[in-house]
């Protein structure tokens, strides 16, 4: 079973992108351009979970999460919006929002924070996930929700880019990560600034899954990564 996005967003490269990602990810994704066009997609075919930009032509995001509790007092709402003002945030969840996402954001702060919300209101994660927010790899747990990762020796608080990098990893485990691969779909782009960024995030799992002998971060230079567990 795929579960059902309402995606609602104007800028067309950025709708692209993450709905390539959600797409990717499981879920089937019913892309808006405007709020009203949103409005009309949730009445035709009500989906597990709305995803909305707020600055759209015709109907705003708020405007339409209003239009949308009037219909479904349930569904799970995140907003995305580049505002990021006290008043603004409010804004949001009084008009029926249940998270709100700053721009810029990367597909893995996403796709945790809906998991969450899919689970916190009853419906089982996508069919990338397991039957629950938790991955068991060696003498290792990683909590998606939380973004814990246990080790046999120490229980770590990792970053939404770690636990992304992570999940696709293990998603990945035992077969090659290539680099561009895991650059695109959390960071956006393939840049330089973004490949060492992500160096940086891969030493700091590497050092943490040291504690456990069964599982090893491989780095295959130029090329990707390689889980064993």
């Amino acid at each position: 079973m795929k579960y059902k996005v309402l995606y609602a967003e104007d800028e067309a490269t950025l709708a692209e992108i993450i709905t390539d990602g959600l797409k990717t990810s499981g879920y089937d994704v019913q892309l808006a351009t405007d709020g009203q066009k949103a409005l009309e997609l949730f009445r035709s075919g009500t989906p597990n979970i709305c995803v909305l930009d707020i600055m759209m032509p015709v109907k705003d995001g708020y405007t339409l999460a209003e239009d949308i509790r009037k219909l479904d007092s349930k569904v799970p709402i995140i907003f995305l919006s580049a505002k990021s003002l006290g008043e603004d945030v409010v804004k949001g969840f009084r008009s029926g929002g249940n998270d709100y996402l700053k721009k810029p954001f990367t597909m893995g702060e996403l796709l945790v924070r809906m998991e969450a919300l899919l689970t916190r209101f009853g419906s089982a994660p996508p069919q990338h996930a397991s039957s629950s927010n938790t991955r068991i790899f060696g003498g290792c747990e990683l909590n998606l929700v939380s973004q814990e990762l246990k080790t046999p020796k120490e229980s770590y608080k990792i970053s939404y880019k770690e636990t992304a990098i992570l999940e696709m990893l293990l998603e990945n485990c035992n077969d090659l990560l290539p680099r561009q691969a895991a650059l695109l779909k959390i960071w956006g782009d393939d840049s330089y600034y973004n490949a060492r960024s992500m160096d940086v995030f891969m030493s700091h799992l590497r050092k943490m899954l040291r504690d456990d002998p069964d599982v090893e971060l491989m780095s295959i230079r130029g090329v990707g990564y390689k889980l064993i567990c």
